[in-house]
């Protein structure tokens, strides 16, 4: 562990809790909110879920150098191999992180997995939900003990969740993706109804949606035939196209700094007085399927 330094920056003095901290978007965010002088805690269940296997899961190690460069930033980190589906144990795991750094003032529910395909077990629905979603439940209900008024909640959701691509009903995409956008969009209207009743106590609650970022669960094979049925064996470069085609804004990827830019915001003083957002990271790949909201 670092000795805490005595780091200047947007949320200076904090103490951060990310889930699924151990690679990808959590990583990322991690890292920018220490650059930032939040001290971490960094929690990832560092291991399978029984029916997500279309893609490796993250390891010790991974969660391990997350770690390292965290202490790089001469930032204090706490770290947990937690499965957040198991209330208890996270529970468990932020009480002794909070204990060991003195407070808790950011909530990352980043966890996250998919699996996508006629292919994907049955059971991926249920697993799937209970990351995506009652994870996100799970982490707010051990972090709010330890919240106090100015504390900022942040979930991630997607964009896929919110737009037709995605479908529960597409035959393209079997229980897993299903479970994934009933997962987020449940995260959505969660979060929203946690805002109103978190107002009054001076915490706020907000959802980041973000487009096709690139991380270990965008890029890997049953993916890539979703996005190409036409194709036997397609790869990225083959996806790619679908991928870009999805945004707006002339991007194929989003990368996970992106949005840890906007949760860095939403984890300042910045957004002091925002709350209930579903904050759209998507490089305009809702648009479409949305309408500005003024009237005509």
């Amino acid at each position: 562990m670092a000795h805490a330094g005595d780091a200047a920056g947007r949320v200076a003095g904090k103490v951060a809790l990310i889930t699924g901290a151990a690679r990808g978007q959590g990583r990322s965010h991690a890292l920018t909110l220490a650059r930032e002088g939040a001290d971490i805690i960094a929690l990832d269940i560092c291991g399978p879920v029984d029916s997500i296997t279309g893609y490796p899961p993250a390891t010790p190690a991974d969660l391990a150098e997350t770690a390292r460069l965290v202490e790089a930033h001469d930032r204090r980190v706490v770290t947990g191999q937690v499965d957040v589906r198991d209330r208890r144990e996270l529970a468990e795991a932020v009480g002794a992180a909070v204990a060991e750094l003195g407070r808790l003032d950011v909530v990352v529910a980043n966890a996250g997995v998919v699996a996508v395909g006629t292919d994907a077990p049955l059971m991926s629905f249920v697993d799937i939900v209970e990351v995506n979603l009652c994870g996100v439940i799970n982490t707010v209900t051990a972090a709010l003990p330890h919240l106090a008024s100015g504390a900022s909640i942040i979930a991630i959701g997607s964009f896929a969740a919110l737009t037709g691509t995605a479908r529960a009903g597409s035959p393209d995409a079997g229980p897993g993706l299903a479970g994934y956008t009933h997962a987020k969009r449940a995260v959505g209207r969660f979060v929203h109804d946690l805002a109103f009743q978190l107002g009054p106590h001076g915490i706020r609650a907000n959802v980041i949606h973000p487009g096709n970022v690139e991380t270990n669960m965008l890029l890997f094979d049953d993916l890539y035939r979703v996005f190409r049925p036409d194709l036997e064996s397609p790869t990225q470069a083959d996806a790619e196209g679908v991928i870009r085609s999805m945004h707006r804004l002339p991007v194929t990827y989003i990368q996970p700094s992106e949005i840890s830019d906007a949760v860095l915001f939403l984890a300042s003083e910045e957004s002091r007085r925002i709350t209930g957002m579903q904050l759209k990271v998507e490089a305009g790949g809702l648009l479409a399927s949305t309408t500005s909201g003024v009237p005509g």
